[in-house]
C-alpha cells in the first residue's frame, strides 16, 4: 500500500470521469443516462478508494502517512502529500457526499448536464486535494482553484439571482485569500520553505505570528463562515442548485476550520492564544445573532444556511479553547454538520422538485400524504438541534467542555444555542410537515420515490450510528489531536516562561 500512490489516485480519479464525459453526448435520452451513469460510477470509486484509506490508516501514528513527495516548483516547494487523523476523516467526508450530489441531480437538471457534473467532478478533485496537501502552495492552490467550479454551479444552474450570488460568493472568498498569499510568501522568505511539515516545527517570532495569523484567519474566517463576513453564505445557498448546497454546506465550509486547525493553532500558538478571546467573541455572536436571524426566515434552504453560521460557531469556539475536548469536538461538529446539513438540504430539494418553491407559507401538513419523509425530516432537524443519540450533539457537547475549561462565560452564553436552534427547528418543522393539509397543490404529492430513499437512508443511518457510537472517528483523530494540543501548550508555556524569566 505504501509503494502505490493512494492519495494522488484519490486526489485526481475524477479526471478520469471528466475525460469520460468529454467524449460522451448529451443530445439524447441514452446520452444523458450515460452521464449521470459515468458520474455516479467515478464518484462511487472515488469514495472505495478513500474508503480504503481509512481501512489502511494507523490510528496510533499522530504523524503524516501514506505520503508522497516530488520536485515540483523548486527549491523549496514541492509536489508533498499525506494525511494525518484529522485530514483522513475530511477526505472520507468529501468523497462520501459527491454520489449524493449526482443522485439528487438526476432529475433536476435539464440543461448542460454534462458540463455540471464535469464541474462537480473537477470540484472534488480540488476539494480532495486540499485535505491531502503538506505543501503550503500546493494547499493554496487547490483551496483557490475550488472557487471556479462552485462560482460556475451557482452562476449556470443557480435560481434567479444566481449571477449575483455566484458573483459575492466568488469575491468574498477571493478578497479574503490575497492576505493568505502574502503570508505564505512571508513564511517562505522566513523559513526558506513551503513544506507544512516543516513550518510546523519552525518557530516564528511571535510579531510576526501575529501578522500571518491575521492573514490566514481573514481567509478562513470567510470560508467558514464567521459573523459578520457570513453574508454571501444565504445568498449562495439559496441560489445553488440542491447539490450546490449539499457541498457548499458539506465541505467547502469545513475548509475554513480545517486551515484554522491546520495552520492557525500549530504555527501560530502565541498568535492564536493572543487573538482567543475575540474568537471566542465572534463565535458567541454568531451562535446567538444567526440563530435569532434564522428564526425570522420564511425561505427553508435560508434558515438552513443560518443555522450552518451558528454552528460554525461552535466549531471555531471549540478550536481556539485550544484542549482537547475542544479540539475534537469542533472536528466532530465540522463531520457530523457535513452529513446533517447536507441531508437537510438534500430534504429540501424533495419538496422542491415537487413544488418549485422553498417558501415555508406554501407548505404544510406533508406528514399525512408523505410520511417517509416526514421521518426522515425529523431525525436530521433532531440532530440539527443537537439531540442525544444523534451525531449532532456530540460535537456540540465537547466544544461546550472544551469551552468550558477554557472560559466559563462563553460555554454560558454559547449554551444558549441549543435552546435557540431547538426553536427555529422545531418552528420550521412544525411549519412544513404537520397541521391540516389543506392546501390543494400539497394534497397530490407522493412520497420518497426509490431514489431519494437511497439518497436519505443512508444518512439517516449514519446520523443515528456516529449519534450512539462515534468511536471509529475519535479512534482516527484522537493520537493527532493529543500532538497538536500538546505542541501548542508546550510552545505557550515556553513563552509564558520566558516573559517571566524577563520579568
Amino acid at each position: 500500500m505504501t509503494d502505490w500512490p493512494i492519495l494522488s489516485a484519490v486526489t485526481f480519479l475524477p479526471l478520469v470521469g471528466v475525460a469520460l464525459l468529454l467524449l460522451t453526448r448529451e443530445d439524447s435520452p441514452a446520452g444523458r443516462r450515460n452521464i449521470l451513469n459515468i458520474s455516479l460510477l467515478t464518484t462511487i470509486v472515488v469514495f472505495l478508494v478513500s474508503a480504503v484509506i481509512w481501512w489502511n490508516f494507523d490510528n496510533a501514528n499522530p504523524g503524516f502517512q501514506m505520503v508522497e513527495k516530488h520536485a515540483w516548483l523548486g527549491t523549496g516547494i514541492s509536489y508533498h502529500l499525506g494525511v494525518d487523523g484529522i485530514s483522513v476523516l475530511f477526505v472520507v467526508l468529501s468523497a462520501f457526499l459527491m454520489p449524493f450530489c449526482v443522485l439528487a441531480s438526476w432529475h433536476s437538471v435539464e440543461k448542460r448536464l454534462k458540463e455540471y457534473m464535469i464541474a462537480f467532478l473537477l470540484l472534488e478533485v480540488f476539494m480532495v486535494g486540499v485535505f491531502v496537501s503538506l505543501d503550503i502552495v500546493l494547499f493554496y492552490v487547490f483551496f483557490e482553484a475550488g472557487l471556479i467550479p462552485m462560482f460556475i454551479i451557482i452562476g449556470v444552474w443557480g435560481g434567479k439571482d444566481r449571477v449575483y450570488a455566484s458573483y459575492k460568493f466568488f469575491l468574498y472568498t477571493l478578497l479574503g485569500s490575497v492576505l493568505m498569499l502574502l503570508a505564505i510568501m512571508a513564511m517562505y522568505w522566513q523559513a526558506g520553505t513551503t513544506d507544512i511539515p516543516e513550518l510546523l516545527a519552525y518557530q516564528f517570532p511571535r510579531q510576526m505570528q501575529i501578522w500571518l495569523w491575521l492573514a490566514f484567519f481573514a481567509s478562513f474566517a470567510v470560508k467558514m463562515p464567521m459573523w459578520p463576513v457570513h453574508t454571501w453564505l444565504p445568498d449562495a445557498h439559496v441560489q445553488a442548485p440542491t447539490a450546490g448546497s449539499v457541498i457548499l454546506a458539506g465541505v467547502l465550509l469545513k475548509l475554513g476550520g480545517y486551515g484554522f486547525i491546520r495552520f492557525s493553532l500549530p504555527m501560530f500558538p502565541l498568535a492564536s492564544e493572543y487573538f482567543a478571546p475575540f474568537v471566542f467573541t465572534l463565535s458567541v455572536v454568531a451562535i446567538i445573532y444567526t440563530s435569532l436571524v434564522a428564526m425570522m426566515q420564511q425561505d427553508i434552504k435560508k434558515l438552513i444556511a443560518y443555522s450552518s453560521v451558528a454552528h460554525m460557531g461552535y466549531v471555531t469556539m471549540g478550536i481556539f479553547a485550544a484542549n482537547v475536548q475542544g479540539v475534537q469536538g469542533a472536528v466532530f461538529q465540522m463531520l457530523s454538520h457535513g452529513i446533517v446539513s447536507g441531508a437537510l438540504f438534500l430534504c429540501v430539494g424533495v419538496v422542491y422538485d415537487r413544488m418549485h418553491t422553498r417558501e415555508i407559507a406554501a407548505y404544510g401538513g406533508l406528514v399525512n400524504n408523505m410520511p417517509k419523509y416526514a421521518v426522515a425530516f425529523m431525525v436530521f432537524t433532531m440532530a440539527n438541534v443537537g439531540l442525544p443519540g444523534t451525531s449532532g450533539f456530540v460535537g456540540e457537547l465537547l466544544t461546550l467542555l472544551g469551552a468550558f475549561r477554557a472560559n466559563t462565560w462563553v460555554a454560558f452564553f454559547a449554551a444558549s444555542g441549543v435552546i435557540l436552534s431547538a426553536a427555529y427547528a422545531l418552528w420550521l418543522y412544525r411549519r412544513v410537515i404537520f397541521g391540516p393539509l389543506d392546501k390543494e397543490s400539497l394534497k397530490a404529492l407522493l412520497d420518497l420515490s426509490g431514489r431519494e430513499k437511497l439518497i436519505l437512508y443512508p444518512l439517516i443511518v449514519l446520523t443515528i450510528f456516529f449519534g450512539i457510537y462515534p468511536a471509529p472517528v475519535f479512534d482516527a483523530m484522537a493520537a493527532s489531536i493529543d500532538l497538536l494540543v500538546n505542541n501548542y501548550s508546550a510552545a505557550v508555556q515556553a513563552a509564558h516562561d520566558v516573559a517571566l524569566s524577563v520579568k
